[in-house]
């Protein structure tokens, strides 16, 4: 179970609020199967370079972020999204202040 309650109305851009200087994480659900995250970025913060053995789904919500994907930029603004596949070496930049829903599927 995640830190939200079940059968909870969600706002997901308001869910989650920006921290200077900072990454905020917050886990909406969470299973064997898999987890969603809500995060924010503030801007010109980064996660480093790193893989996962579970493909994850990122859902833009607010502001632009660069995710490069086994070295491929791509930037991403509000209501846009990219999968980044299991095993691949992926790291993200926010260009300004963004929020994004984060999905991790673990069963293949």
């Amino acid at each position: 179970m995640g830190s939200i309650e079940h059968s909870t109305i969600m706002n997901f851009k308001k869910d989650v609020e920006y921290a200077e200087n900072s990454v905020v994480s917050k886990r909406i659900l969470e299973s064997r199967g898999g987890n969603v995250t809500l995060f924010s970025f503030d801007k010109d913060q980064k996660l480093s370079e790193h893989s996962a053995p579970f493909d994850a789904l990122v859902q833009v919500l607010e502001g632009r972020v660069e995710i490069k994907i086994d070295g491929k930029p791509h930037v991403l603004s509000e209501g846009e999204s990219v999968i980044m596949p299991a095993d691949i070496p992926h790291a993200l930049l926010a260009l300004e202040n963004f929020k994004m829903l984060l999905t991790m599927i673990k069963e293949k």
